[in-house]
C-alpha cells in the first residue's frame, strides 16, 4: 500500500524557504551588526570616542597609504584599526609606515586632533588649510 501525502512537498517547500531566507535574514543581520569605525555627529564624522574626525589634504585617495606619521602622527592621532576590523561600505583600511593599520573613509585616512578637547569640538578644521573635517 502507498500513501500520498501532497501537504508534504508544501511543507518541505515551505521549511526549505524558512531557511533560506532565514539564512540570508541572518547574514544580513551580521553585516548590519558590524559596526562602522565612525558615527555622523553634528554633520560630521566621529569617533567611537566622540571625538571629530579629521582628513589630511596631503594623502592622496585610495593610495592605501597615509602620509602623517611621526610628529604629524603625534598632533594627529590616527583612527587605528584593529587586524581583526574589515573594510565595509565608504570605510576602508590603510597601511601605516609602522605597519599599523588605520581607517579611511573614501579612500582618505582618518585622523583625531590633539587641540580637541571634548565630543563636538572642530578646532581642526583649516589647521594649515590642509586639514579637514571629515564628512560622511
Amino acid at each position: 500500500m502507498t500513501f500520498v501525502f501532497p501537504s508534504l512537498h508544501r511543507l518541505t517547500a515551505v521549511a526549505a524557504l524558512s531557511a533560506v531566507l532565514g539564512t540570508a535574514f541572518l547574514g544580513g543581520c551580521a553585516a548590519m551588526s558590524a559596526s562602522a569605525p565612525a558615527m555622523v555627529s553634528n554633520g560630521v564624522l566621529a569617533g567611537p570616542n566622540g571625538m571629530t574626525l579629521y582628513t589630511f589634504d596631503k594623502d592622496a585617495a585610495g593610495s592605501g597609504k597615509s602620509v602623517c606619521n611621526g610628529t604629524c602622527a603625534t598632533n594627529w592621532p590616527p583612527l587605528m584599526a584593529a587586524a581583526t576590523d574589515k573594510a565595509s561600505g565608504d570605510y576602508s583600511i590603510v597601511t601605516r609606515d609602522d605597519g599599523k593599520m588605520q581607517w579611511a573613509v573614501k579612500g582618505k585616512p582618518l585622523y583625531y586632533w590633539i587641540k580637541d578637547s571634548k565630543p563636538g569640538d572642530m578646532t581642526g578644521d583649516g589647521v594649515n588649510k590642509v586639514w579637514q573635517v571629515a564628512k560622511p
